[in-house]
Formats: C-alpha cells, structure tokens, sequence
C-alpha cells in the first residue's frame, strides 16, 4: 500500500512529468521539419482498412516519419486520447469527455450483410430482422454504437434481435457471416472485396440508411508536436 508521502507525491510528479511533456511538445511544434513517430490510436475500421493507405501516402512525402497504429475499440481509444497516453485516435463514435475535439475524418456506410447461402431474401422488414440469427460486435465498439442509434431510429433495441454471438472485431465478424453463422450490421470498408466476389450478399430494409462518421479525435488543452499536425492536416484532407 502506498505510504501518505507517496500519495502527496506521487499527483505532483505525474503533473510534472506533463509540464516537460507539454514543453517537449511546444518545442517541436516550433520546427518545420517532418520526422519522428506518429502513435495513433485507431478503432477496427479506420485502422484496418483507411489509415495504412494515407500512412503510406503520408511517409512517401516524409520518408522520416514511422507510424504505429494501435488498434482497439472506440471507446479504448477515447480513453488513451484523454488520458494523454496517445494525442491523435481515429473513432466511430464520440464520448461525453469534455477534454476532447473531434474532427469529422470520412464518411462510412453501415450495412447488413449475409452469407451467399444464407437463404433470406434481399429485402426485409425490421420485424423479420428481429426472426434472423444476428450477431453484434462487443461493448465499446463504435460499430454497436452506431447500430444502437439506427436501431433506436426504427424504435428497436438490439434485445429485440435474436442475438446468436458477440463478436470482438469486424474480421470476427466477417468470417462469422461467411460461414452462415448469422446477419450483422458491418461497415461497407470491411466486406468490399466479398461482395465483389459474391462470398457476402448485402440484405436491404427499406428506409434504413446506415451512415456515420469516423473522427479524428486530439486533446483540447495539448499542443501537437509538427509532425502530428502534418497528418492531422492530410487525415482532414482525406
């Protein structure tokens, strides 16, 4: 357990170690130059499948700068960003935190997809939706979020889905409606090359858009090093 000294000194030395961070930071963003590491944090979509193609972009301008992209579910992500352990995430949801900016990044279209043997039709009612085998991604995952809010739309929640299986990525996901397994709500990016080649049919319910956007998400009171808002820049570009 810690001692009474080290609770009084232990909020003083992580405040400490902010302020050099912070000046570090001040510091770096006064210089023109473009190198060093970007850690971005990520969640599974834009992480997977939007941000190694501008991170490659990106280096072949600046041939000095190496990335990390840590993926993980929005929500994680959110936290790392206000936690000062990352300074830039990309998200598909936005949290309550008031220490935080998000910045629309790009537009991702959410919809439901089956296995080409599954047997249901290609167009469906909300109520025989809620008759099918679905399966949702886990807690904190921008994808549920979003499901959540167009489902709330049509005046259903997901308990009113035959929930078959929780699932902890969009590549769980996808392999799951592959094999027949069930339908689920997936973001268009994550099944492009199987409903070109016919592996996953898309499953309509007339008058439902599934929309969203993905965020850059950055500290309100930091102050982003040169190389950091470099990408920022290109990530708004995009």
């Amino acid at each position: 357990m810690p001692t009474h000294e080290a609770e009084i000194l232990y909020p003083r030395a992580v405040a400490i170690l902010e302020d050099l961070q912070r000046l570090e930071e001040e510091i770096s963003a006064t210089r023109n130059t473009v190198s060093g590491e970007l850690i971005i944090g990520a969640s599974t979509i834009p992480g997977a499948y939007i941000l190694p193609g501008i991170a490659a972009s990106f280096k072949n301008d600046f041939p000095d700068i190496s990335f990390e992209i840590r993926i993980n579910d929005s929500e994680k992500i959110v936290e790392a960003v206000a936690g000062n352990e990352i300074l830039l995430g990309v998200v598909g949801a936005k949290s309550a935190k008031s220490n935080l900016l998000y910045q629309p990044f790009a537009e991702d279209e959410l919809i439901l997809a089956a296995a080409k043997s599954c047997s249901v039709s290609s167009e469906i009612t909300m109520k025989e939706l809620g008759d099918l085998p679905f399966i949702v991604r886990e807690r904190g995952s921008g994808t549920r979020k979003s499901t959540e809010s167009l489902l709330a739309q049509q005046h259903h929640t997901l308990n009113q889905l035959n929930i078959c299986a929780t699932l902890g990525s969009s590549a769980a996901v996808k392999e799951a409606i592959k094999a027949n397994l069930g339908v689920s709500v997936i973001s268009r990016h994550a099944i492009h090359d199987e409903l070109l080649n016919g592996k996953i049919r898309e499953i309509h319910i007339p008058g439902l858009t599934m929309k969203r956007n993905f965020y850059v998400v950055t500290p309100t009171r930091r102050t982003l090093p040169n190389h950091y808002q470099e990408l920022l820049k290109r990530l708004l570009k995009a």
